[in-house]
């Protein structure tokens, strides 16, 4: 689909702002892609951070990754209010038909509604949510969000959950639900024997993979408990950079009775990224809260069975047993027993084959989801432009 602007004569100019390369993490990637597939049906004008998060927010080592491929204007500081006029004036130069910025932190929506503000009314504000309300909350958060959603005329979500925090603090908004594809950038899995030897990780194990960023709502430190109720024919590889206390995890990880788990505390490059889903059976992702994940859509690229807790929305597209596991009880013992039976009785390899199977449909999911996000502003701009 190409769309065109009120002007038949040129596509319509859509200019786009969120996290990009060479910041890291998965709304980084997602975003990228977002502009792969927009680019060839609209005009797009990508603008980007000149920094991200003041050191208090990142206790990580750092924010970015020179490898990471795409360039794109950095015209901002979130922490310094001062760089949000110059900014305003650049977004606002860029003279676009609509307007999109990604949203998944409140501490941006003073700079978003700002920058909203410096539109006129007849250019589509919309803002691409990927989590409303915090897993970790601030006292000024619920204020935040009301600041933001006020200045935005359409919202696209990622998760149910988060659609009805949305219709919970502003029941107009108009919304469009789009599923989360998976990761395409990550290359093809690799030989399981091969990543294993790779990462130092026993041939017959049965392994089991926390990857990303790791902050408490994750659930890894309930992860790591259970170890205590598994044999030692079980690894646990975790691999991310520790967001908070490295002496919680290191501490449980000691006390535990069963010795087979590695910790990798470090950003994992893109091109290392399908060892560890190639050398893994089951990805467990046991939060105690959350929206969307993106290693859940990393997971799914490598068709690598999930475990997920049924706290937040990771559950809503999964079948228990079918393209994946929901944990309903979310207690050390209850997941323990939970990982037994999911490689009891063949079960994990059912799903595994299921998923493979089910992979080639999903090579279209970026087109679907692009078709039905130009569909959408094609809508929205037409309401306004009435």
């Amino acid at each position: 689909m190409i769309l065109e602007s009120s002007n038949q004569s040129k596509k319509i100019k859509i200019t786009f702002f969120s996290v990009l390369p060479p910041f890291r993490g998965g709304i980084s990637s997602f975003s990228l892609m977002v502009i792969q597939h927009l680019k060839s049906s609209v005009e797009l004008v990508p603008y980007t951070f000149s920094k991200l998060y003041p050191k208090i927010l990142f206790p990580g080592k750092s924010q970015t990754d020179n490898k990471l491929k795409g360039s794109f204007p950095r015209i901002v500081s979130t922490f310094n209010p001062f760089s949000y006029i110059g900014a305003r004036k650049k977004l606002k130069k860029s003279e676009p038909d609509v307007f999109i910025v990604n949203y998944w932190m409140t501490i941006f929506a003073p700079m978003y509604a700002f920058f909203a503000r410096g539109f006129k009314d007849d250019v589509l504000k919309i803002a691409l949510i990927h989590n409303l309300v915090p897993h970790e909350k601030r006292f000024f958060d619920d204020y935040f969000n009301r600041i933001f959603l006020r200045r935005y005329d359409s919202f696209i979500v990622l998760s149910e959950q988060v659609k009805n925090e949305l219709l919970t603090q502003k029941p107009n908004a108009s919304c469009l639900l789009l599923s989360h594809p998976q990761y395409t950038h990550f290359g093809s899995p690799c030989n399981k024997e091969e990543s294993r030897s790779f990462l130092g990780i026993p041939q017959k194990s049965k392994v089991l993979l926390f990857f990303g960023l790791i902050r408490e709502y994750k659930g890894l430190d309930l992860l790591i408990q259970a170890m205590n109720f598994l044999d030692e024919s079980y690894y646990l590889m975790i691999a991310g950079e520790i967001y908070g206390d490295e002496g919680t995890y290191e501490k449980l990880i000691s006390k535990c009775k069963n010795r087979n788990i590695i910790l990798k505390n470090a950003y994992i490059p893109d091109e290392d990224v399908k060892y560890y889903f190639s050398a893994a059976d089951l990805c467990a992702l046991p939060y105690k809260k959350g929206t969307q994940s993106g290693v859940q859509a990393v997971a799914d690229s490598f068709s690598v069975p999930v475990l997920v807790s049924k706290n937040g929305g990771l559950h809503e597209n999964l079948d228990d047993g079918k393209n994946g596991f929901v944990l309903n009880d979310l207690h050390v013992e209850k997941l323990a027993q939970k990982i037994q039976n999911i490689f009891s009785g063949g079960k994990i390899d059912i799903v595994r084959d299921r998923l493979n199977s089910i992979k080639t449909q999903k090579q279209n999911e970026w087109e679907k989801f692009t078709e039905d996000l130009l569909e959408f502003i094609k809508t929205e701009k037409e309401k306004i432009n009435i």
